[in-house]
């Protein structure tokens, strides 16, 4: 089998960064932070500021029976713009994408990490994780940015009487929502490239063999027993006769 794991620790470090992106994500959708708008009467809204949400608009107020007011906001509300719609569509798809870009990852971890034998598929399992990534990023992206214009540009929003909010505010301002959900995306892309960038090594490494365990290779010097094919067989040696006369 072959040992594979020192091969994905910065896909690790992204399984861990996407991790935590994907948590910002679910946070920035669901926090009501987006904008926020400062008026000028202070008759019902005391605090001078409302936060405006994809989901909710809320403000404090010392006049109405509840301290903190909150309307929520419908993805069929016809007065709410088009960027808060998207932006409610398309954060949840994140959501979703995100949740399956981790599981891919930890998919990818334990196949790179644990002792799996087949392996054929584990770059197309990283490359997919890594797509998932960037798709999360690219799509919470998009409505982040384009709230964050709009909020720039001082765009209005025409809510009924019951928010007790006026059709456009003194001035307003991006909330830590977008703040946050931008950080999210670019910790995703990061875990994206990650996953993309990995490198699956193919070859086997060299087998090493211990010397203790062999193979021995036994070397054994064969006799020869059968007389030269001249006839003789050995000479005298006359040194040794003429010692012995003497």
């Amino acid at each position: 089998m072959i040992y594979v794991a020192h091969t994905a620790h910065w896909q690790f470090l992204g399984l861990i960064t996407g991790f935590v992106a994907w948590i910002l994500t679910m946070a920035t959708a669901g926090i009501n932070e987006w904008r926020l708008w400062y008026v000028a009467d202070v008759s019902v809204i005391t605090s001078g500021v409302a936060w405006v949400g994809i989901w909710r608009a809320c403000f404090y107020s010392h006049v109405l029976p509840r301290t903190e007011n909150c309307q929520s906001i419908s993805i069929l509300d016809t007065f709410v713009p088009a960027e808060i719609h998207l932006a409610q569509v398309l954060m949840m798809l994140a959501v979703i994408s995100g949740l399956v870009g981790n599981v891919s990852a930890a998919v990818a971890m334990r196949m790179a990490y644990f002792s799996v034998e087949n392996r054929s598929n584990i770059r197309m399992v990283f490359v997919m994780t890594g797509v998932l990534y960037l798709l999360t990023a690219t799509i919470s992206l998009v409505p982040l940015v384009w709230n964050m214009t709009s909020v720039l540009n001082n765009s209005t929003i025409d809510f009924p009487p019951e928010f007790y909010l006026p059709v456009a505010p003194v001035r307003q301002s991006v909330g830590s929502a977008i703040g946050m959900g931008i950080f999210a995306s670019i910790l995703m892309l990061i875990s994206g490239l990650l996953f993309l960038c990995y490198r699956y090594v193919r070859q086997a490494p060299e087998q090493r063999r211990d010397p203790l365990s062999g193979p021995w290779t036994v070397t054994t010097l064969t006799k020869n027993s059968e007389p030269s094919r001249d006839g003789s067989t050995g000479m005298d040696n006359y040194a040794f006769h003429s010692g012995e006369g003497s």
